[in-house]
């Protein structure tokens, strides 16, 4: 089974890469950087543990792949 990470590891992961928070709706956080010289929007939904296949999700928006994010969660 792959790792599943909480929304705070996830948040915390991508403001150490630069990304920061522009508006929260509800249950779900709006995060935009720049990633490869474009500029990402990813949604993160604040739940204790992100699905799979919405990880998935998030890390297509991003721009980044799964090894990259490892590297930002410590």
């Amino acid at each position: 089974m792959p790792k599943l990470y909480t929304s705070r590891e996830t948040v915390n992961a991508f403001r150490r890469a630069n990304f920061s928070q522009i508006s929260q709706k509800g249950s779900h956080l709006k995060m935009r950087g720049f990633w490869n010289g474009k500029l990402q929007t990813v949604i993160i939904p604040i739940h204790k543990q992100i699905a799979f296949g919405t990880f998935q999700s998030i890390l297509s928006q991003s721009g980044m792949s799964k090894s990259e994010f490892e590297q930002f969660i410590k």
